[in-house]
């Protein structure tokens, strides 16, 4: 299944689609049609019963997200007309137009059976299109709807017996730059999505990393993999350690896009654990479930770096990805080992399933050889993460509250949940070891998502400010779908790091 859009600046009322998608406003006096749609509305009026009677006797409040489907007997060109909540009109920003369109789309390609293939279809894909009548009478509105919709249009079809109906989305928008940003964002979170939903073992760290070099040959970037025997001459102790319990060694893998008007350079780490058992300090079952995705952050850091070589910005920026399965096999690292990470700080496992920060570890001292001006890493690196804030808003932590701040105010412009958190210093010593230069968990569980930021605050290249993003609970949704995310992979992240590099460019990202 693919889901394509493109633009149309002709009358959304005689498109030819399987399904035509208009917004709802919500009013104190009942709904009306968003504002451009006067020709439709009057076309699917029924003798004195306007469009907005229509909607109110169905039900419709014009609430976000909020469906009404409405066939239109030939009124328009269009067999239905899909009628979705855009909210109140005062409040209609783009996280709205997305999560309406995504919503939209979402409905049609997974109940609407015009969007199913016919039994006697039975092997073949078939086309099925989706008009757009949305708000987008600017580039932001045009990109908002376009990447919602694209989002939305997302299945992961990988592993069924049964395929989908391609899907054309139509935008009627003049701002065709708008909807281009669109594409190349969704098209960045796509493979993100692709990525985290992919079963371990058909994604071990060397088919990671194969899929980095595949992305950065077709996106201009430079490449370099590190194989287990190059990690271990070189010194990577953390994703070395981490990835000694496993049959499928470790990688680690460094893009580069590099822009010649850039005078500063940024760098994203991802962690990128495959699966996480937990090593020697196993999981519980139910927990293992999901550990797929806990490579969600090395995929944002992939996904964030394709779109960025398409969108060329003024900035110079590194991504890596420290790549390991961690697994407790007879080799597998041993609570109370000391190991020594990249650069010679000694680290003491108490827990060999906190082994993000030490993949990250590795990675953060090396990103010190680029000259950063920014360090982000990215990860899903805890479950104190979700307890504080939530399956859909990641937690934000930085070498100052400042530099947080900075991060947050970048990921709002791109429409991502993130929340700053402080950084306690009493909560450092509690990973005091008495044996190395530090351990990788404190013995008092409080504040784990915190003490898990102090530790990489450690590794982080001198000099450099620096952020860290936990993901761990809006990388993947293990419940219901909603707006423009399915359940599954999200592609969390993508859209934050994109606007940090575009910020940094800009000169909206200052970070002292």
């Amino acid at each position: 299944m693919t889901v394509t859009l493109h633009t149309s600046q002709s009358a959304a009322a005689t498109s030819s689609a399987d399904a035509l998608v208009i917004g709802v406003i919500q009013t104190p006096d009942g709904p009306r049609a968003a504002p451009g749609l006067a020709e439709i509305a009057d076309a699917l009026a029924i003798g004195n019963t306007d469009l907005a009677s229509l909607l109110a006797a169905l039900g419709t409040t014009g609430k976000l997200e909020e469906i009404c489907k409405i066939p239109t007997a030939g009124r328009v060109a269009a067999p239905l007309v899909v009628a979705v909540g855009l909210g109140a009109e005062d409040d209609l920003d783009a996280e709205r137009l997305r999560r309406a369109a995504g919503t939209a789309v979402r409905d049609l390609v997974t109940s609407h059976s015009a969007f199913r293939p016919k039994e006697s279809e039975e092997g073949t894909s078939q086309r099925r299109v989706i008009s757009l009548a949305l708000p987008a009478a600017s580039a932001e509105q045009a990109e908002a709807v376009a990447l919602g919709a694209l989002l939305g249009g997302y299945s992961f079809r990988r592993y069924r017996a049964t395929p989908a109906a391609d899907v054309e989305l139509v935008l009627h928008t003049a701002w065709e730059a708008g909807a281009d940003r669109g594409r190349v964002i969704a098209q960045a979170m796509t493979l993100v999505r692709d990525l985290v939903n992919t079963p371990p073992a058909d994604l071990v760290p060397a088919g990671l990393a194969e899929a980095a070099s595949r992305v950065a040959e077709a996106s201009g970037l430079s490449v370099q993999i590190l194989d287990e025997s190059e990690l271990t001459k070189e010194g990577y102790g953390g994703i070395m350690a981490v990835g000694m319990g496993s049959i499928h060694p470790p990688r680690l893998v460094r893009l580069e896009y590099t822009h010649p008007e850039a005078t500063k350079t940024v760098v994203f780490a991802g962690k990128g654990i495959t699966f996480d058992s937990g090593g020697l300090s196993l999981k519980p079952p139910k927990s293992m479930e999901t550990m797929k995705s806990d490579m969600g952050g090395a995929a944002a850091v992939l996904g964030a770096l394709q779109a960025i070589a398409a969108l060329g910005p003024a900035v110079n920026v590194v991504g890596y990805m420290p790549i390991a399965e961690n697994m407790p096999g007879g080799g597998a690292q041993r609570p109370s080992d000391v190991i020594t990470i990249y650069g010679g700080k000694t680290v003491e496992v108490l827990n060999t399933d906190a082994e993000g920060r030490l993949v990250l570890a590795d990675a953060l001292v090396r990103s010190g050889a680029d000259g950063p001006y920014l360090v982000v890493d990215v990860a899903t690196l805890t479950g104190a993460q979700s307890v504080a804030l939530g399956t859909r808003t990641a937690g934000v932590m930085g070498s100052s509250d400042a530099v947080a701040a900075a991060v947050v105010a970048s990921a709002k412009r791109a429409g991502e949940a993130m929340w700053p958190m402080p950084m306690p210093e009493e909560l450092r010593k509690g990973l005091d070891s008495a044996v190395a230069d530090i351990a990788n968990v404190s013995a008092d569980r409080a504040g784990g998502m915190l003490v898990a930021a102090h530790f990489l605050r450690e590794f982080a290249p001198a000099g450099a400010a620096w952020a860290h993003l936990d993901i761990a609970g809006p990388s993947f949704n293990d419940g219901s779908p909603h707006g423009y995310t399915p359940k599954g992979g999200t592609g969390a992240a993508v859209r934050t790091l994109v606007q940090v590099a575009q910020d940094v460019a800009s000169g909206d990202l200052e970070v002292g």
